[in-house]
């Protein structure tokens, strides 16, 4: 396979393709979860275990969509094959727009753990550096193409999971029962603690599509993309579930709670001294330069594929070194614009705003990817599914879908109806481009065509059948 440039496309193996999905799941979020969910009691490892369990059913689902369709764009693929052109544009849109607002936020986190590693205080213009550095050198690594995104993803990835494994495992050692607070505090029923424990945990596991989002990039996809999906997806909930543990069990619980820092204040309980902070800010660092550097290739991702059909601009469609550039570029820009919005203006609740729409346009793309399993399987389109898999295959499509919902449940009813209005927004461009689309079909074929650079076959209905004009004797 060739790009357009000219050169071969560089292939992510399975370490590469692991990578990938850990890197984007384990952002910064994992280093202020446990005290974030220390206020419920121990019924949020309850809520980790069942939200785990949902994340693996939603990785299987992504693996068996990619056996069927192994090609880039992942939940959008799947929904367009399944729904037609609106729905597949309303899963493009919903998640470019989450993930270049995700990656505005991922690098204002980075900026105070970047001030906890150096140990100083930054001004308005230094932290907005900081911030643009962050967003920047992610995005050279993917115009350099999909080489140097997976050795940044392979390298980040294993210099996060290494110290926070650690932090897991060796805790275990230090684990005091007395440190644990009650099964459910606050004197509520374990159902309420439950889901609202879970609600701030949902969205740890997004990034579990990663592999299917790439999987034109991935090396034998109908294999890889579900083995990464689903190891990517269990290294995460490893990390998640061990390290939340090992915290609970070295930290006190009433000092966890109003903890800014657990995993430092773990490390200080484990070894004493104050070098812990030190330790933790530079694997958050780390963490948040590979997720960004991930996620930075998702966000051209989407656009490209329904590029590819016509749904978005021609020009995302376009690779240089694997990689689709002008994705990667509006993405960076639309991300540093939002970063410049929230230190020069103040406008910090314009920001939060946009933040809240993602934990939203997050969800889009798994209902609608999910429901297409449930689709496919229910009208007979069961291309590799032999009978005796088929119940399966449908309820793990069922259990990803009610995993799905009940993540646009928790996410609030701000979040969904300003989601909502962002998404309908979208609608504006998708009528854009069926406007422009070639009057030579009434799909837009010659459009999708010029896009992706393909021509009619030879001997074909299309190749073959004379124009209008030419057909009248012109």
């Amino acid at each position: 396979m060739h790009e357009t440039d000219g050169t071969p496309a560089r292939r992510f193996g399975l370490p590469t393709a692991i990578a990938l999905v850990m890197g984007n799941i384990i952002g910064g979020g994992i280093f202020l979860l446990p005290a974030s969910v220390a206020p419920y009691g121990t019924v949020s490892l309850l809520a980790f275990g069942v939200l785990t369990v949902g994340a693996i059913a939603l990785a299987l689902v992504f693996g068996r969509l990619a056996e069927r369709h192994p090609r880039t764009g992942g939940p959008y693929v799947y929904a367009r094959e399944a729904f037609g052109d609106f729905a597949g544009f309303l899963s493009a849109w919903s998640y470019w727009t989450m993930t270049w607002v995700s990656n505005a936020a991922l690098a204002v986190a980075g900026v105070g753990y970047f001030h906890a590693l150096t140990g100083g205080k930054g001004s308005m213009g230094g932290d907005l550096a900081v911030a643009l550095l962050m967003l920047w050198l992610p995005a050279l690594a993917n115009l350099a193409g999909t080489r140097w995104v997976g050795a940044v993803q392979l390298v980040s990835t294993v210099l996060k999971f290494v110290p926070l494994l650690f932090v897991a495992v060796v805790g275990l050692f230090y684990f005091d029962p007395a440190n644990l607070g009650s099964f459910t505090e606050g004197g509520g029923n374990w159902a309420g603690g439950l889901s609202a424990s879970a609600a701030i945990l949902l969205y740890s596991y997004v990034g579990v599509e990663s592999a299917a989002m790439s999987a034109g990039e991935v090396r034998d996809p109908e294999r890889n993309v579900g083995r990464a999906s689903v190891l990517g997806t269990i290294g995460a909930a490893v990390v998640y579930l061990l390290g939340t543990v090992a915290v609970f069990g070295t930290v006190p619980h009433g000092e966890l709670v109003g903890s800014s820092a657990p995993f430092s204040d773990a490390v200080n309980a484990m070894f004493g001294g104050e070098w812990g902070g030190t330790l933790i800010a530079a694997a958050a660092v780390i963490s948040i330069v590979g997720a960004l550097n991930g996620w930075t290739l998702m966000s051209a991702q989407a656009p490209y594929a329904a590029a590819k059909d016509g749904l978005f601009p021609a020009v995302f469609a376009r690779k240089r070194r694997g990689v689709p550039t002008a994705g990667v570029l509006a993405a960076s820009v639309l991300a540093t614009l939002l970063t410049v919005i929230n230190y020069v203006s103040g406008a910090g609740g314009v920001f939060e705003i946009l933040v809240l729409v993602t934990t939203f346009s997050a969800t889009v793309p798994y209902l609608l990817a999910a429901a297409a399993q449930v689709y496919f399987l229910l009208t007979g389109r069961r291309d590799r599914v032999h009978g005796g898999r088929l119940t399966r295959d449908l309820v793990l499509a069922l259990g990803a879908f009610a995993f799905s919902f009940w993540l646009v449940a928790g996410a609030g009813y701000k979040a969904v109806y300003q989601g909502v209005l962002f998404l309908f927004a979208g609608v504006l461009v998708y009528v854009w481009m069926a406007a422009r689309r070639s009057p030579e079909r009434p799909d837009g074929t010659a459009e999708r065509r010029a896009a992706s650079g393909e021509s009619a076959a030879p001997g074909s209905a299309e190749a073959a059948a004379p124009e209008p004009e030419a057909a009248a004797g012109r």
